[in-house]
C-alpha cells in the first residue's frame, strides 16, 4: 500500500507591527499570516542616525516577537524620514504636522525603510534598507492646512501619505521598492521570505 506523500512543513509566518499600512501591505502577498505587537522602545539613541536608527528598530521588532514565535518566520519594519541627516518620526498631531511639512517644503527627504526577516528555531536572518528619495513641491501654509485636515496623517512619518492625496505634495519619489515608502518594501520582503523557505505563489 502506498501511503500518501507528507505535506510540506511550512512555518507560520507572524508580521511584528501596530501598523495597519504594513498589515494591508503584507496582504497584497496572499500569505496567510497573523499581527503581533513588537512592543519595542523606539526612542533614538544619542545622535543615532535615521538610516541606522531604522535598521536596529526593524531588527528589535522581529527579534522580540521571534523570541515569543521561535518556530515561526517573523517580519519586523521600521521606516525613519531623513532630513539632511535629522531623524524625523511620526507627528502625533497637527501642530507637529504642519511643522514638518513646512521645514520639508521645496527640499529632498529620505524615507529609510527597513526590514528583517528571522526565525530562532532555523537561525535564518536578513535584513535590508530601503531608501526612497522623496522631492517635496514648494508648499504654502494654506495647502498644508488643507492637506492635514483633509487626511491627518499624523501616524506617518514625514506627515504625508502617498498612497492618498498626499502624492500632490510631492515633485518626484525615486525608489527600486515602491512599496517601501508607505512602510513595507515588497520586493524585499518577498525575496527574504523565500530565502526563509516560505514559498510565494
Amino acid at each position: 500500500m502506498t501511503l500518501p506523500a507528507a505535506a510540506p512543513f511550512t512555518r507560520p509566518l507572524v508580521l511584528g507591527s501596530t501598523s495597519a499600512y504594513r498589515r494591508e501591505l503584507l496582504a497584497r502577498l496572499r500569505l496567510p499570516f497573523s499581527v503581533e505587537p513588537p512592543e519595542v522602545d523606539e526612542t533614538p539613541l544619542g545622535e543615532e542616525a535615521p538610516g541606522p536608527l531604522a535598521r536596529r528598530l526593524a531588527a528589535a521588532k522581529a527579534a522580540a516577537v521571534a523570541r515569543r514565535h521561535p518556530a515561526a518566520i517573523v517580519i519586523g519594519s521600521d521606516q525613519v524620514a531623513d532630513l539632511d541627516g535629522e531623524p524625523l518620526g511620526k507627528p502625533g498631531n497637527h501642530a507637529n504636522a504642519t511643522a514638518q511639512l513646512r521645514r520639508m517644503s521645496g527640499r529632498t527627504v529620505i524615507f529609510h525603510t527597513a526590514l528583517s526577516v528571522v526565525c530562532h528555531e532555523s537561525g535564518f536572518a536578513q535584513h535590508d534598507l530601503a531608501p526612497v528619495k522623496v522631492r517635496f513641491r514648494a508648499l504654502d501654509a494654506a495647502e498644508i492646512e488643507a492637506y492635514l485636515r483633509a487626511e491627518q496623517p499624523y501616524d506617518c512619518a514625514g506627515s504625508a501619505r502617498s498612497e492618498g492625496a498626499g502624492i500632490a505634495l510631492l515633485d518626484a519619489i525615486e525608489s527600486d521598492d515602491p512599496t517601501a515608502l508607505i512602510g513595507l518594501p515588497l520586493i524585499r520582503t518577498s525575496r527574504m521570505l523565500r530565502a526563509a523557505g516560505l514559498r510565494v505563489f
